[in-house]
């Protein structure tokens, strides 16, 4: 019997082992989220990834007078 409990012993551990990692990274987590706050943003600021789009169609890259062909492709 004795070679039935070092295992036994080994796979607490490792458990024991899983539930302190688990209880560390979501520690980390909760620090992590308190310390980025997510209050609401200052009345005025513009989020500086959406800087200046503007809803709706967009203008196209090419130009107006384009008809979606390449120029090297000659019109028939």
């Amino acid at each position: 019997m004795a070679n039935r409990t070092r295992p036994t012993l080994e796979k607490r551990a490792k458990e024991r082992a899983r539930q302190e990692k688990r209880k560390q990274k979501e520690e980390r987590r909760a620090t992590a989220k308190a310390q980025k706050g997510s209050g609401p943003r200052p009345v005025g600021n513009e989020d500086p990834d959406i800087a200046g789009i503007v809803p709706g169609p967009q203008p196209s890259p090419w130009g107006e007078d384009s008809d979606g062909r390449d120029e090297d492709e000659g019109r028939p």
